[in-house]
């Protein structure tokens, strides 16, 4: 089974208003029905993880009944956007993590009343903050590597980086360019730029990253000059359009060359995520190795944050949707989403009670890679319009666009949005 993509942007922007409250009049009553909506309709094994939850929650007290209500990925966000017009939203909904902040600036998110004890825990790429507050958590994360083979390695004469001690861009460059040379392969290196939308920034601004850029000025959050057009971006950018430009990797790669290029040999290494680790290496056995992302020039990133789950605004029982979020954060549930899902287990004890993921395992070094290099997008209301533009920059990148000027537009609309919108600062 082909394992794909799927962490998605939601960027829902609607009025929200109140639910009717609940309320309970006598000792005896049923418990307060807590609606919880979910992305997860079309994921089987994810959504019977999500319901076992909920069983064992419901079973465990009487104060409280949690009602599941799942829906496509594809249809989630639509669904969001005509429950908030109709002032309808659920108490617990799960959401993509950059998009937590624009939800709060929405005013759809209240924040968090989880047992700090328990969240201080977390790693911190699946914590949702804004404002010092924390408006989310996630049950689990993913992590991006570079796919390889041992033996492409040997061939070449490629030392194995390590966490400690990733490739730098000049190791990075150089297994590449050996891996083109050799003649064995179409391509040395797939990147998906067959994927549209959030795999974008999610997958290659860590390159931006790594080089000193970024998608934003995290300290200000106000503007884009100098971190997506600075020198540190350029670097990025023209190294980055090389990649394409001298054919180590496909412009547009089709889905074939994505799901098989590089488990087939055709593509020598492949920039992918934790998702498509099992499949990979069932295709190539012990030949089978996932490399940690490359130190490109300041530090080496992966993208962090995946599905989180959050309490509405305008939920009439917080306590209760709380309450939910806290029982579904116990170690036991944490390490069966891991396993079952091949999601990466999110606190020390969970990591360490993994069976894929734990200390010895298989795919231990996505558990690592995770806490180590995991990088979240940046957290401002203005993410959704940040990644759009940005995306819409890298593919002209990649299509021969001129560099400095590229970017110099993409700053000049993200910083235009931010003021547009009064930097998104609220008027207190």
């Amino acid at each position: 089974m082909k394992t794909k993509w799927r962490i998605s942007l939601t960027a829902a922007v609607a009025v929200v208003g109140l639910l009717a409250p609940v309320t309970v009049s006598a000792a005896n009553a049923a418990p307060v029905e807590i609606p919880l909506w979910t992305h997860n309709g079309g994921n089987v094994a994810e959504l019977a993880n999500v319901n076992l939850v909920v069983k064992d929650f419901n079973a465990s007290q009487k104060q409280f009944k949690v009602v599941v209500k799942a829906f496509p990925q594809s249809n989630y966000n639509d669904a969001i956007v005509a429950s908030a017009a109709a002032n309808r939203l659920p108490c617990i909904m799960d959401t993509d993590a950059p998009v937590v902040p624009s939800w709060v600036y929405a005013g759809y998110l209240s924040p968090l009343t989880v047992d700090k004890k328990i969240t201080d825990k977390l790693q911190t790429s699946v914590k949702g903050f804004q404002n010092g507050k924390l408006y989310s958590v996630g049950l689990y994360d993913a992590a991006i590597a570079l796919l390889a083979r041992k033996s492409i390695l040997a061939r070449d004469g490629m030392r194995t980086p390590t966490a400690a001690k990733p490739w730098t861009l000049a190791e990075f460059n150089e297994a590449l360019a050996k891996a083109k040379a050799s003649g064995k392969h179409d391509f040395a290196l797939s990147l998906g730029t067959g994927w549209d939308g959030e795999w974008y920034p999610y997958g290659f601004s860590p390159l931006l990253q790594s080089f000193g850029g970024d998608l934003i000025n995290r300290k200000t959050l106000k503007t884009a000059e100098g971190s997506l057009n600075g020198s540190a971006a350029l670097a990025w950018g023209k190294w980055f359009q090389n990649i394409f430009t001298t054919g180590l990797a496909p412009k547009k790669e089709t889905a074939d060359q994505r799901d098989n290029g590089f488990t087939t040999g055709k593509i020598a290494y492949q920039w992918n995520g934790s998702w498509a680790a099992a499949s990979a290496a069932k295709e190539l056995g012990d030949d089978f190795i996932a490399l940690p992302p490359p130190n490109l020039g300041t530090k080496a990133y992966i993208g962090g944050g995946s599905w989180q789950w959050a309490v509405s605004s305008s939920c009439a029982n917080k306590a209760g949707a709380n309450a939910w979020i806290q029982y579904a954060l116990q170690t036991k549930y944490l390490t069966k989403f891991a396993d079952d899902l091949f999601n990466l287990p999110i606190t020390a004890d969970a990591t360490k009670a993994s069976k894929v993921f734990g200390p010895g395992s298989k795919y231990s070094a996505f558990a690592t890679y995770s806490s180590t290099f995991a990088l979240i997008r940046p957290a401002t209301p203005a993410y959704p319009v940040i990644a759009k533009i940005y995306e819409t920059a890298t593919k002209d990148i990649i299509n021969g666009a001129d560099v400095q000027k590229t970017l110099d537009s993409a700053v000049d609309q993200i910083d235009k949005n931010l003021k547009d919108n009064y930097y998104y600062v609220k008027k207190k």
